[in-house]
């Protein structure tokens, strides 16, 4: 069985998801049904379908999130330590054509969100990063092109 790398708090969001599926979200829909049922046939009710395909997707990700957080790998970045960039680590990059500078978290795949600054471990950019040190240089490939980047800094934090 393969771990899922995540740090505590995309660890601790998927549980409150989980959670929020179990006690919310299921008794919600299995009351839908119930009232859909109510209303006669259920071959021309449209409410009772649209809640049996809410039913359907709550329990696929029920499934899903169970069993992310049986496999979870939870890795606390503060410590860790090195020089080289591994998973949870914060890396500053200049981008080698305009300068600009970015950081960056790595993270689980679930805990991703590039406007926030966290790139998923599977992504291109970390791959690319992964085992790199301060003043290495990077190309990656992206939707965008191509992109040249510097390592200026790498924190553990």
């Amino acid at each position: 069985m393969e771990k899922v790398p995540m740090t505590a708090r995309g660890f601790n969001r998927l549980q409150e998801e989980l959670k929020h599926l179990k006690s919310v979200e299921r008794p919600a829909v299995i009351k839908a049904i119930a009232e859909a049922r109510e209303h006669g046939d259920l071959s021309e009710n449209a409410e009772y379908h649209a809640a049996r395909e809410r039913q359907s997707f709550i329990e696929g990700r029920v499934m899903e999130l169970e069993d992310k957080i049986s496999r979870a790998e939870v890795i606390d970045p503060t410590k860790l330590s090195g020089s080289a960039i591994k998973f949870g680590a914060t890396v500053t990059l200049a981008d080698e054509d305009t300068d600009e500078e970015v950081t960056y978290q790595i993270v689980g795949q679930d805990e991703s969100d590039i406007k926030a600054g966290f790139i998923s471990i599977t992504s291109p950019l970390a791959r690319a990063l992964i085992g790199k040190q301060v003043g290495d240089s990077v190309e990656v490939t992206t939707p965008g092109g191509s992109k040249s980047y510097e390592i200026t800094g790498i924190q553990f934090k």
